[in-house]
């Protein structure tokens, strides 16, 4: 039988970084002059594949949504070629993009694994090898019909995936949803877990996606109603607002609540999270929840903030109207959230 084959597509990030004079960068060709040089990636128990290296190759912090929109358009062009997609990615946006593929790649039926590494390939100690090895062989092997994260052994629904730490090896992790799988001496897939594969038949869709401008917003103690209004008359379409535990807010501030309602009024479309990082958002749970439900936001449940603003982006750049943007925030799309209810 002919090897499975896996399309790696990289994008850039610390994986594939070389040292400059003012740090670690991104360096055209270094990350396959690397996995050519390192016997790891010549084993034959490793499927065969073929890397496509973006032009320009980003550091993470500069992935914007067109740079989503690319990526699935790259998967879309060779799907049917392909097995299964790795997507090398930098660490510090992976959980958008990840977030953000898991909308943007509608029917997708085979397994996009992002993943990447702490530490550059080449680089004493670096999780590069284990990383991209274990995603090489998740990507050819086991029929996973979802964008994953896999980073530091485990494997994680891409739009569940949040990076919780800047320094150690395991960098993310899935706070309301389990895992997917976990990679020690033997690859474990729990697949109760895994979302139903599509119909065979199932076309990848990729939907044109057009600009629009969403954005986040953390409440704190102290936050002005002034700063909120100003930042919500920015231009936004759809803004994140990050909320206090299960979806509280200063509901005594009556000029920030009416800030809150006049941006609703006029189109805007609020979707609420919680900055905890386990739990998620019930805005009939408390007073203080339910006057943020009155002004007019409605509850994103447990989805991570860079979910909720990767969904914003997909159903509003997809064309959607602002009720049905506001119906479908607190829907389950791909698995993203699961409605929260407190007793």
């Amino acid at each position: 039988m002919d090897k499975p084959r896996v399309c790696i597509l990289y994008t850039g990030g610390t994986i594939g970084m070389r040292e400059t004079p003012d740090g670690y960068a991104p360096a055209p060709g270094y990350l396959s002059a690397q996995m050519q040089a390192l016997p790891e990636f010549q084993h034959p128990a490793l499927p065969d594949y073929d890397i496509q290296e973006f032009e320009p190759l980003l550091d993470s912090a500069n992935m914007t949504p067109q740079d989503w929109l690319k990526i699935a358009r790259a998967v879309q062009a060779v799907y049917t070629r392909y097995d299964g997609f790795v997507v090398l990615h930098g660490t510090d946006t992976m959980a958008y993009t990840a977030s953000a593929l898991a909308f943007l790649l509608e029917g997708l039926g085979k397994p996009v694994i992002l993943t990447g590494s702490q530490i550059p390939v080449g680089r004493v100690r670096s999780d590069a090898v284990d990383n991209l090895v274990t995603a090489l062989l998740i990507a050819s092997s086991y029929p996973i019909p979802e964008v994953c994260l896999y980073f530091g052994g485990k494997l994680m629904r891409g739009c569940r995936a949040t990076k919780v730490n800047a320094s150690d090896m395991e960098a993310f992790a899935s706070p309301n949803y389990p895992l997917l799988g976990e990679a020690g001496i033997r690859i474990r897939l729990h697949w109760a877990a895994v979302r139903p594969r599509p119909p065979l038949e199932t076309p990848l869709l990729v939907r044109e996606i057009s600009h629009c401008s969403v954005g986040a917003l953390r409440l704190t103690p102290g936050l002005s109603a002034r700063a909120v209004d100003a930042y919500l008359s920015a231009g936004f379409q759809g803004v994140v607002l990050e909320t206090y535990g299960g979806g509280t807010g200063p509901d005594r501030d009556t000029a920030l609540i009416q800030a809150l309602h006049d941006a609703a009024q006029a189109g805007l479309v609020l979707v609420a999270v919680t900055q905890c990082l386990v739990g998620g958002v019930d805005l009939s749970g408390y007073a203080s929840s339910s006057a943020l439900a009155r002004a007019g936001v409605v509850s994103g449940h447990d989805m991570t903030t860079e979910a909720a603003l990767a969904k914003l982006y997909y159903l509003l750049g997809r064309g959607e109207s602002v009720e049905e943007a506001r119906r479908l925030a607190s829907h389950n799309l791909r698995g993203e959230l699961t409605p929260m209810t407190i007793e």
